[in-house]
């Protein structure tokens, strides 16, 4: 297959392409730096810079491709930026404009499938109740043009088309910004994550998700919550990379702070028990980290090599 990727050079993207690649299908990367449109073309890719926003290059672009594969975001460039509003902005703007120009050019072209990023942190806190797709969201504030994003790719599914929607869990991996801060808080002795303890808290590895955006060129159309098989409580979370770190378990921040981080801060702390059965079932993939305590020490191995 012909597969048009944006946001190819994202902690997601940068894994998929290759494996795209690596079975066979023809890759046209959106990408934008020079170092990396050189290191795409050299594993086989082929290479455009156009605008999400400019929806006439987008139709030229996805011309006589049979899927997009849509992972493009923009995250704040630290972890204290966060809880600031304006600094989703751009976001917010790819998810409600980008996401709609791709589905125009992907109708007025051709395209067949069409799969699209989405937050599975959106979902409204269930304690510990498991959390399926038939569980309507309830974004925060800052994050409610995933509605939009969500609602552009069941617009491209009507008459047919396949539009697959991969609701993704809290990322980990050696490439995740929040992570690190998390281990620095470890190393302070605290878990700087709103929440509670005992609230339940899903995650997928950077490569696990890779792979489920892969599964999802066989998925049917709706979406699926991309997450591995047993999530866990926060204490279980934090005490686990604090073990995996040689350290201590740390204190959690009291209940009172939650409000000071605002509308994100609110957001994190729910506790999202998700399921991934409806993923497995239909596209038979599953994850190779079953839970983050079996992927924490991988992941600082990497962190390890990557850092020497």
């Amino acid at each position: 297959m012909r597969i048009f990727v944006s946001g190819a050079t994202g902690v997601i993207g940068r894994r998929v392409v290759p494996q795209l690649l690596s079975d066979g299908h023809a890759v046209t990367a959106v990408v934008r730096s020079p170092v990396a449109r050189e290191r795409l073309e050299n594993v086989g890719a082929s290479c455009v810079a156009v605008d999400l926003f400019d929806l006439d290059a987008l139709k030229q672009a996805v011309i006589d491709h049979d899927v997009i594969i849509n992972l493009a975001t923009h995250m704040p460039s630290s972890t204290w930026k966060m809880v600031f509003r304006r600094a989703w902005q751009l976001n917010d703007r790819i998810r409600s404009e980008g996401v709609s120009n791709l589905v125009e050019a992907a109708l007025a072209g051709g395209v067949t499938r069409f799969i699209q990023e989405s937050f599975a942190l959106t979902y409204p806190d269930r304690g510990d109740r498991w959390i399926d797709e038939q569980t309507p969201l309830e974004p925060a504030a800052y994050n409610r043009t995933v509605l939009d994003a969500e609602a552009a790719a069941a617009q491209f599914a009507r008459d047919g088309r396949a539009g697959v929607i991969l609701r993704f869990a809290a990322f980990y991996g050696p490439n995740a910004m929040q992570v690190k801060s998390y281990i620095d808080g470890l190393r302070r002795g605290w878990a700087l994550l709103p929440g509670a303890p005992n609230s339940f808290i899903s995650s997928v590895a950077h490569d696990d998700a890779a792979a489920a955006v892969i599964a999802a060129l066989q998925a049917g159309t709706g979406p699926y919550n991309v997450t591995d098989d047993e999530p866990v409580t926060r204490a279980v979370y934090f005490g686990s990379l604090a073990e995996a770190l040689n350290l201590k378990p740390p204190r959690f921040l009291p209940t009172w702070t939650t409000p000071l981080f605002g509308s994100v801060g609110r957001l994190m702390s729910r506790s999202l028990r998700l399921s991934n059965h409806k993923l497995r079932v239909e596209t038979g993939w599953s994850p190779r980290y079953p839970s983050v305590r079996d992927g924490w020490r991988p992941m600082l191995e990497q962190m390890d090599r990557t850092s020497a």
